[in-house]
């Protein structure tokens, strides 16, 4: 796992022990970040199941104006601090970290990001609540774009205030993308 593009380019991500906690791959990153690059220099991003960090850490490197960081784990915290710490950034300056249940960090959410990254592990059906909660608390930004990866494509109703522009498959990843919904 590594940081694909920015200043950190090619710089290695240190990952989790064994097959439990699927990273996102480096093809989808490079996918991903090829669709989203015109969105992330001087953006606020939220990494909100965040892992390792290597969704939000591609972010700092490619110029997002700050990026937070958020998982209910510890263990994936840590990590993520080992992978900050190897690149040289300090929590709380362009890099804010978070230990909180998902539903709670949005309800305490107050200012909109430009980029959000739902990744929560497969297994588990967060995705779909936590759009819900964005949409209803206008925690995504106009012009913003909210990703949902998950093994599967997005079959559930879209929350109102939210709407469907895209989704790709990379083998058997899924990322469907979410903006705000036009006001006419």
């Amino acid at each position: 796992m590594r940081i694909i593009g920015g200043k950190y380019r090619s710089r290695v991500l240190a990952a989790f022990p064994g097959t439990d906690v699927r990273p996102t791959a480096d093809r989808v990153k490079e996918s991903l970040f090829g669709i989203l690059s015109l969105k992330i220099y001087g953006a606020r991003a939220l990494d909100l199941f965040c892992g390792s960090g290597a969704l939000g850490l591609e972010c700092l490197s490619r110029g997002a104006r700050e990026v937070v960081f958020n998982d209910v784990s510890r263990e994936s915290l840590k990590l993520l601090e080992k992978n900050m710490k190897s690149l040289g950034i300090e929590k709380g300056g362009e890099a804010k970290v978070y230990n909180l249940d998902y539903s709670a960090f949005l309800d305490a959410g107050r200012e909109p990001f430009d980029l959000i990254f739902l990744d929560p592990p497969y297994r588990l059906e967060y995705g779909l609540p936590a759009l819900s909660k964005i949409a209803a608390r206008g925690l995504l930004s106009d012009g913003g774009a909210a990703v949902y990866e998950r093994d599967r494509p997005f079959a559930g109703e879209v929350p109102p205030g939210l709407e469907k522009y895209d989704e790709r498959k990379y083998g058997k990843t899924w990322l469907t993308f979410f903006r705000k919904t036009a006001k006419e």
